[in-house]
């Protein structure tokens, strides 16, 4: 198997599975905050700007 094969097998490896694993990784990234169990954290992580250190929380 010459050198420019090799580099043919690799990028027709990348150009398919490779989209394919971003595309999956992409939508999982698009679907965490949505989970479930989220609302707690997602609420936290909105209002912590907005709390004070003499807040008592």
């Amino acid at each position: 198997m010459s050198e420019h094969s090799t580099y043919d097998m690799l990028r027709h490896i990348a150009d398919s599975w490779g989209l394919l694993a971003m595309v999956i990784v992409f939508l999982v990234l698009i679907a965490w905050p949505f989970r479930p169990g989220a609302h707690d954290h997602n609420d936290n992580a909105a209002n912590v700007i907005f709390k004070d250190e003499n807040d008592g929380d």
